[in-house]
């Protein structure tokens, strides 16, 4: 059974949202800080260069100055990865974790795990201990947004005619 146009898009901003708010608690609450004080801002352990590019050099990120464009950006970032979702699952095992646990996989190595080689390590030379804690937050975040994606799209299927 092919999965709708409408229950994809439904997926796609479910994960997206799971995939902001798992950011929210990783990044923002334990990694930046409120008000800028978490540890990846904590110049005994970072690097000055990503600590300008993120604090002081203009401008700002995006993230950091208009949030909204980024969280939106975001948002269509889950319905690309419910599409990609509805294409590969069918070859992949049934159950919940299993194909949560692919997906999530897949979106850590081709996205997160590539930007923390390309831009933290590569451009920011930040420490390799920061960087173990940002991909243990991106993993997290892959895993939340695959799980919201699999429950949405298996919770409930109609059985084939």
């Amino acid at each position: 059974m092919k999965d709708s146009l409408p229950r994809t898009i439904i997926a796609g901003l479910l994960g997206g949202l799971a995939l902001n708010l798992a950011m929210l608690l990783t990044f923002r609450l334990i990694g930046f800080g409120w008000q800028g004080g978490g540890i990846l801002l904590d110049p005994t352990w970072q690097s000055p260069k990503l600590i300008d590019v993120w604090t002081r050099l203009e401008p700002l990120p995006l993230v950091v100055a208009h949030p909204a464009s980024i969280i939106i950006g975001l948002m269509f970032f889950g319905v690309a990865h419910a599409f990609i979702y509805r294409w590969l699952s069918p070859q992949w095992p049934p159950g919940l974790f299993a194909r949560a646990f692919r997906l999530a996989l897949l979106i850590f190595t081709l996205s997160f795990l590539f930007w923390e080689f390309f831009t933290p390590f590569n451009q920011f030379g930040e420490p390799f201990l920061l960087i173990f804690l940002e991909l243990l937050f991106w993993a997290l975040i892959a895993l939340a947004e695959s799980l919201v994606l699999t429950v949405t799209f298996e919770w409930y299927k109609e059985p084939a005619p």
